[in-house]
């Protein structure tokens, strides 16, 4: 029995993994009262045997949510720092540890689910691109603000450019709500678009494009690509990765 952590930037998602089955899952923002949402959440779990986190937030909240795990469950975390090779996948960063462990764990899953080559997009804070070929080897990606972080931006950063009401996205818009939305969101689908565009060949072909994060589904409808929305992504490869890092008399 394990519990799998995905601490992300907007909330933290988890999964109780019996042998091969999802057992449980759940998830808690970051603006909500965390350690009370997370003690009443896991409060009729069984205690699990080994406890995986993976992390892309600051050592306090990881520290925060340890002590919750430890409180709870008496067991302490293994947290995975993204490594140069695992389960199949090589990291093409020089530096092993800057890769996000949400875009390398998100390889990990498509690896391990045939779905390679491919090109993963994380929608959400940020805009993320990664290209994976057949072998499994990572060759490099993008990052971007994410549609709703660089309306945000823009927002912030200019005095006259004011909108009152959520904006519509357009072709071509007459209004500032409007114009806002669909530049920033056109913007995202473009990039995806174009990263894909020119990681066809070295993928040799016509790769896979993977969409997964909170705004995915939303921007799926943009791109005039087909896609694949993928739920999990971060809990799914970090199950793979425990595979892998547990004690089989422990894993089940």
């Amino acid at each position: 029995m394990r519990l799998l952590l995905d601490l992300g930037n907007t909330r933290l998602k988890w999964a109780l993994r019996d042998g091969v089955q999802w057992r449980e899952q759940g998830a808690v923002a970051w603006n909500d009262d965390v350690v009370l949402a997370l003690h009443d959440a896991w409060r009729h779990l069984p205690p699990p045997h080994h406890v995986f986190g993976a992390s892309v937030v600051d050592g306090a909240r990881e520290t925060q949510i340890a002590a919750v795990v430890s409180t709870r469950f008496a067991r302490p975390i293994t947290w995975l720092r993204t490594p140069a090779e695992a389960c199949g996948v090589r990291n093409a960063y020089s530096e092993p540890g800057r890769l996000g462990v949400d875009r390398f764990l998100g390889m990990v899953a498509a690896r391990a689910e045939g779905l390679a080559p491919c090109v993963l997009a994380g929608v959400g804070t940020a805009l993320t691109l990664d290209a994976l070929d057949a072998q499994g080897k990572h060759l490099g990606g993008l990052i971007a603000p994410g549609p709703q972080l660089m309306q945000q931006s823009l927002l912030g950063a200019t005095a006259r450019v004011l909108i009152d009401r959520p904006g519509k996205v357009l072709e071509a818009a007459d209004n500032t709500p409007d114009a806002v939305a669909s530049g920033c969101w056109q913007a995202a689908a473009a990039l995806v678009e174009r990263f894909v565009a020119h990681m066809s060949a070295p993928l040799g072909g016509a790769p896979q494009l993977i969409l997964g994060g909170g705004d995915a589904e939303s921007l799926a409808p943009l791109i005039a690509l087909p896609s694949r929305l993928s739920q999990d992504g971060v809990l799914r490869g970090l199950s793979v990765w425990s595979d892998a890092h547990t004690p089989l008399e422990q894993s089940l």
